[in-house]
């Protein structure tokens, strides 16, 4: 998987949505996440995120996370150091 620049395309997801408690990772409804959108590449899923997460600053139960797809899509090209 290599993007239009040439270089090697790895792929985050960038989601969120309402926990049922604090510090755990179980929504309070699946219907309601908020799929941001996939990435090529770790900085432009995180900038996503961090715009997101600081828009809802206010509700502590909001969260946003980063999965990074292209760990799931070639497990076996997984690399330390990797983002």
């Amino acid at each position: 998987m290599t993007g239009e620049d040439g270089k090697k395309q790895l792929l985050h997801l960038v989601f969120g949505g309402e926990l049922t408690k604090l510090g755990g990772t179980e929504f309070r409804d699946l219907d309601g996440l908020d799929i941001v959108g996939i990435y090529p590449d770790y900085k432009s899923a995180e900038f996503a995120w961090k715009a997101k997460a600081q828009a809802t600053v206010d509700n502590a139960h909001m969260r946003y996370f980063i999965v990074h797809l292209h760990r799931l899509l070639e497990p076996e090209n997984k690399k330390a150091g990797q983002n």
